[in-house]
């Protein structure tokens, strides 16, 4: 390993070290020594990197293992996974998970690229980076490169505008540059959803590698020379030229530079991607390590239903995805043939398997009847969750509506279980009192238009336990005279079904974050995106400002629309608490999605010399970011 003796710089370092911390600084521990990978050593001899302290920033990040009851780890090695699709190395930025700032283990905020950040009055964030701190190409990581992507792309419509999680009321934030490393966003009132979207899965774009993107933007290169490249790279025009080339949540642009752990090597299309570590990553271990540890991650292209049997003879070494509960079986008796462990993490959606009935389909008989509290609620006491979780969980998940779990500070058990229990007695009388005709002599109830009450559910394919599930509650569903049918179909037709209203009832995973806390936006609970299967057009007509979709109709959905506004405004973690207890009470009464179960088991899979994954953990999209607050770039390889 490359070892740099104690330098001016270092001292600097442990000077600024000593200084009193702004709020939420991190942690700054003394290192005398950084030592950078051996992976490295031959670019450095070579003169095209300089030494390990030079490259990283003057107060890196220090991660303590120890503390977080891991060990200190070594350099080397690559690690092997399995995805079932090009678009799949979008979990590399997601595990990651370099943000400005980021969720820990217990769900707090900390500076992560930040070195601190302020926030006054609720409403005006003043940010600081770590001086030093570079691009993975080298190029210093400056507040140029938030001026870059706030005036010459976020306030351009051409370039995709202002994300609407950056307006309040309509207006976007004054944006201020103090110096090279200090910015500063003021809005007109308390935006407290800002941080959080900055630690997100796909966080909030606040910056760019500006010195690279000037190169794709009218403003900063010739049209000669934009035209040729709009041909080379196949996009209409240069505005289309300038979102493919800075695509991050898809890294797919090599020469693109980054402040991940791993920059990708791999052009698309391919069926190997290799991404190599960030010589100039800023996070370092108690001992002076530069992290990560894992020189190279490679992600081999498999196809979805062949990974599960790929994993069980040795072919990846890290496998959070892919493989489902139902697989545990297989993976885990091959541990007695293979180098590989297998762990149970808990995911962290709010069901595994849930149904979403469409309250703004286009069928205006299910669309009336979904709109019915009475027949909501029915379906859910139809459902015999007890037997779902018996025969396909094992008994390991937890029947529940599909709401957070009891890893959240919000929890409640009498949200968990409203409506929950099976009582097709009272489904019964539920769905008489909707005016849906009594069960005929084929079994099945009428419509009010005289057709057999039959409910389709449409599924993305992409897992056999939704389909397992669904076998199952068609048996539920039949006891009270309603019959479910299935269709699978490929997940952009699904959601462009779903979407399109086409839809009357979707089958989905549940909220995505079922462990939230007071801080965390809560925008799942009410109609504010178009992605939401149960009430999609009252989604985008928030997401629009009005422009398009329908206005909610139901007071219930206009009172979370209500409480959502509230919690933005909002400065108080009392008041935080006291709209989301609001909000979730709201949901456990009306039913607006039906949970099965949560708290399900994943199997996650690791090769047996790989180091520092937590036995336990849990996983999900929202707001674990995979593995990301695992922090993978400590995991290390033990070759013996």
């Amino acid at each position: 390993m490359s070892r740099t003796p104690f330098t001016r710089r270092d001292t600097l370092a442990l000077l600024g070290a000593g200084i009193i911390a702004a709020p939420h600084a991190a942690r700054a521990l003394t290192i005398p020594t950084y030592i950078g990978p051996t992976y490295l050593e031959p670019r450095e001899l070579a003169g095209e990197l300089p030494a390990v302290a030079e490259r990283l920033p003057l107060e890196p990040r220090v991660m303590d293992l120890p503390a977080l009851g891991r060990n200190a780890g070594r350099h080397g090695g690559t690690i092997r996974m399995l995805i079932g699709g090009q678009r799949d190395i979008r979990y590399m930025p997601i595990n990651g998970y370099s943000r400005l700032v980021g969720f820990d283990l217990g769900l707090n905020l900390v500076a992560d690229i930040l070195k601190s950040w302020e926030v006054q009055e609720g409403r005006i964030f003043t940010l600081r980076l770590r001086r030093g701190h570079r691009w993975s190409d080298g190029h210093p990581f400056t507040a140029e490169d938030f001026r870059y992507c706030w005036q010459d792309v976020t306030l351009r419509d051409d370039l995709g505008g202002m994300p609407p999680e950056m307006q309040l009321d309509g207006q976007g934030p004054e944006f201020e540059m103090l110096d090279e490393l200090t910015l500063r966003y003021s809005w007109h009132a308390p935006l407290p959803d800002f941080l959080p979207g900055l630690a997100a899965p796909s966080p909030l774009r606040i910056f760019m590698p500006a010195h690279y993107m000037k190169g794709f933007h009218a403003d900063y290169t010739p049209a000669d020379t934009l035209a040729r490249l709009v041909v080379e790279q196949r996009v209409d025009d240069w505005q289309g030229l300038h979102q493919k080339m800075s695509r991050v949540t898809r890294p797919e642009n090599p020469d693109l530079p980054t402040l991940e752990p791993w920059r990708p090597r791999t052009l698309p299309p391919a069926q190997q991607f290799v991404f190599e570590r960030n010589a100039f990553f800023h996070r370092v271990d108690q001992d002076g390590l530069q992290l990560p540890y894992i020189d190279r991650v490679v992600m081999n292209v498999s196809s979805y239903d062949l990974i599960p049997a790929k994993v069980a003879t040795g072919e990846s070494d890290l496998q959070p995805a892919g493989v489902e509960f139902s697989d545990y079986t297989l993976v885990k008796e091959a541990e007695h043939r293979f180098p590989i462990r297998v762990h149970l993490w808990t995911r962290t959606q709010g069901a595994r398997v849930a149904l979403y009935p469409n309250l703004t389909c286009a069928d205006p008989v299910w669309r009336a009847l979904y709109r019915d509290v009475r027949v909501r609620r029915a379906l859910s006491l139809a459902i015999d969750r007890t037997e779902i979780n018996k025969a396909l969980f094992f008994g390991l998940a937890r029947e529940s509506a599909n709401m957070i779990m009891p890893e959240s500070v919000l929890f409640r058990q009498e949200y968990a279980r409203a409506w929950t229990q099976f009582d097709p007695e009272q489904a019964n009388a539920l769905l008489d009192q909707a005016g849906l005709s009594a069960p005929r002599r084929d079994g099945f109830r009428r419509l009010p238009d005289g057709q057999v009450a039959g409910i389709l559910a449409e599924t993305a394919g992409e897992s056999t336990v939704e389909t397992d599930v669904l076998e199952l509650v068609a048996d539920h569903f039949r006891r009270v005279g309603i019959a479910l049918w299935v269709r699978v179909s490929q997940r952009d037709l699904f959601r462009s079904r779903t979407m399109a209203g086409l839809t009357s009832m979707a089958v989905w995973m549940g909220l995505d974050n079922a462990v939230p806390t007071p801080e965390m936006p809560p925008y799942e609970l009410a109609p504010t995106n178009e992605d939401q299967y149960h009430w999609s057009q009252w989604g985008v007509y928030y997401a629009s400002k009005g422009k398009q979709g329908k206005a909610p109709e139901l007071p219930e959905a206009r009172e979370l629309v209500d409480l959502v506004g509230r919690w933005r405004l909002s400065q108080s973690h009392d008041e935080k608490l006291s709209i989301w207890h609001r909000m979730l009470a709201i949901h456990a009464d009306q039913v607006f999605t039906i949970g099965t179960v949560n708290g399900a088991k994943q199997p996650v899979v690791r090769a047996a010399k790989l180091q520092n994954l937590p036995e336990t953990g849990l996983i999900g999209y929202q707001p674990t970011s995979v593995l990301g607050i695992y922090m993978p770039d400590t995991f290390w390889l033990d070759e013996g």
